[in-house]
């Protein structure tokens, strides 16, 4: 049986350029620019074929195009796509809440798959939404639908809130 091959080829853009912008605008304004193409996405954003779809005050969705690039062996999307899809979202919808300066990194992910996903589904959204927030501890929740508004996952998480770096004129940073 003669294989058939397919192939993708993926391009980004310097990474760290993006994340030195970070750390001198608002959550809110830094993810408003990366929707708006003003500065580049992440390289795992272009790897996975997500964007960011929508961005406002604690709430923030991306789009995923599905394919087969991204399925298991068992011939469905795997579930570490899920998780990081959800991830973004929910951690992005936190960081549209920081100040300038300030980051965040997640602390716990709890996520559950409900229904598979194939590319009979050509394109899904992740949409996070915060719970609350605090000055160290912020927690969100988000959920994966398809066109129809069909759920295929919701999940929740918790982030660690970091306080803006002030450099104290020496060198060494904080």
């Amino acid at each position: 049986m003669k294989k058939l091959m397919r192939h993708r080829e993926v391009s980004w853009q310097d990474p760290m350029v993006g994340a030195a912008l970070a750390l001198d605008m608002s959550g809110l304004d830094y993810l408003q620019a990366i929707a708006d193409g003003r500065i580049a996405p992440p390289p795992i954003a272009v790897l996975l074929g997500m964007g960011v779809a929508d961005v406002q005050p604690g709430r923030v969705t991306f789009s995923l195009e599905v394919g087969e690039h991204l399925y298991n062996p068992i011939g469905s999307v795997h579930g570490g796509i899920f998780c990081t899809l959800l991830d973004s979202a929910m951690g992005c919808a936190v960081h549209s809440t920081l100040g300038r300066g300030h980051a965040y990194t997640t602390l716990e992910l709890k996520v559950n798959l409900v229904k598979a996903l194939t590319v009979s589904t050509p394109s899904v959204v992740a949409t996070g939404q915060v719970i609350s927030t605090g000055r160290r501890v912020a927690t969100a929740s988000g959920q994966i639908t398809g066109p129809d508004g069909t759920l295929y996952a919701h999940a929740t998480t918790t982030c660690l809130v970091f306080e803006p770096r002030h450099d104290s004129g020496n060198g060494n940073g904080r």
